[in-house]
């Protein structure tokens, strides 16, 4: 047994080539795989969306650290769903953490659900009651040369945000996702029932997140009494998910970010000529906006969640994005 490692660490040491096909093949089998967790949650939980079970699920409450529960003039809930690097429902960075509290800040007749993980149909941790959780704690808290492992935990989410986008898993996933979110806005404040005047949802999302939040949109349209607006901020999306659902889509980019440019190339309902998707209607029809948020980069200290300082005032990063968003017309809409 020994030999036989040892000449699997000689091989591997032949070149990174090796290395990529090794991690391409996982890549591969792990995508196969990666719709059964999705399946299993609708086994047990889909009867739940059918109205066939009578015993309702008890709420544990809302973990949110960046908003307090508002009075009788709540009429706005900001939910907040982070990119493919998150590694459990309630990991904020630094900077999200600034965006929220001054989001909230600004306007006070809304609220913020931040403890919503849009990588799992169940909104569980990683770290959660999970086979693999042992792997992907010891990915999160990797340090030195080994924090290279917290990749894995992108390429995992990654297929979760590909489902998401998938036509035959896709609509099990987001009602997943739609429930959760549904869930943790009750659980932060109740839901105003009996208006007549629709609640405002707005869906902020980055990278992988907005593709989640668009393939949410459409179910929980349907079950809320709503306006949905979706924000996205670097986000990677398809152009087929939430688009008819939602009032407004905003899309703002970096400068620097090559990555957002990713779902335009990849999804064919991106393309100008696919002139009958969603996409393109909505973009037809003024109901989705691009415009730069300035020289962001994807992620990091210079992301649109970033803490580095842009010029010698004193401007960070995420000052930029929060006076970007602050500037959109749905705040002066309902006021």
């Amino acid at each position: 047994m020994l030999q036989l490692l040892a000449k699997i660490i000689f091989w591997l040491r032949g070149g990174s080539l090796r290395l990529l096909t090794i991690a391409l093949i996982i890549l591969l089998v792990w995508g196969t795989i990666s719709p059964v967790g999705t399946l299993i949650w609708w086994a047990n939980e889909g009867v739940d969306l059918l109205g066939l079970r009578s015993n309702s699920k008890v709420l544990p409450p809302s973990n949110n650290t960046n908003s307090t529960p508002k009075s009788s003039q709540l009429s706005c809930y900001i939910v907040f769903l982070p990119g493919v690097g998150d590694f459990s429902a309630n990991q904020l960075t630094p900077g999200e953490e600034v965006f929220l509290d001054q989001i909230i800040a600004s306007h006070p007749n809304c609220i913020a659900v931040s403890d919503v993980f849009p990588y799992s149909a169940n909104n569980e941790s990683l770290g959660g009651k999970r086979v693999l959780a042992p792997l992907w704690n010891f990915a999160d808290r990797a340090q030195g040369w080994l924090a290279v492992t917290n990749v894995i935990i992108k390429i995992r989410n990654l297929w979760r945000f590909a489902i998401s986008a998938d036509p035959r898993y896709g609509p099990i996933y987001n009602q997943g996702i739609a429930t959760a979110v549904i869930e943790r806005m009750e659980a932060q404040q109740p839901i105003p029932k009996g208006t007549k005047q629709p609640l405002q949802l707005i869906l902020v999302g980055t990278s992988g997140g907005v593709q989640v939040a668009l393939g949410a949109a459409d179910y929980l349209n349907r079950r809320l009494n709503t306006e949905i607006t979706v924000i996205s901020l670097g986000g990677v999306f398809a152009g087929t998910n939430g688009f008819i659902a939602s009032d407004r889509v905003y899309h703002l980019h970096g400068e620097r970010d090559w990555v957002e440019n990713i779902g335009a190339i990849v999804f064919p309902s991106r393309w100008r000529w696919s002139v009958a998707s969603p996409f393109n209607q909505a973009r037809i029809q003024n109901h989705y906006a691009v415009q730069s948020s300035g020289p962001h980069t994807h992620d990091g200290d210079e992301g649109y969640f970033g803490q580095a300082m842009v010029n010698s005032k004193g401007v960070t990063y995420v000052d930029l994005t929060l006076q970007d968003v602050n500037k959109l017309p749905i705040w002066s809409e309902r006021k």
